[in-house]
């Protein structure tokens, strides 16, 4: 445990980020999964699925939760899949 002021405010900050960051990215991962099983079974709102799967992509693509070409490959995936 650090022992200096700004290190233990540091400290919490880092958390309370990596909470933020780690439940973006599960959203994310989610949403995909969702759109690719919608995709899979031909479910009534795949397009919607898909649609919501791709600004959840885009937004942790945005805050630099994953990386922009990792990004374009899961969109690209689930717009071919939804073809």
């Amino acid at each position: 445990m650090p022992n200096i002021k700004s290190a233990v405010k540091r400290v919490r900050r880092t958390e309370t980020a990596e909470q933020r960051n780690n439940s973006q990215k599960n959203q994310m991962r989610t949403a995909v999964k969702r759109a690719k099983s919608a995709i899979e079974t031909n479910a009534d709102n795949k397009t919607e699925l898909v649609n919501f799967a791709t600004k959840k992509v885009d937004k942790a693509a945005k805050n630099n939760l994953i990386h922009s070409n990792k990004a374009d490959r899961i969109k690209s995936s689930l717009m071919t899949a939804n073809k």
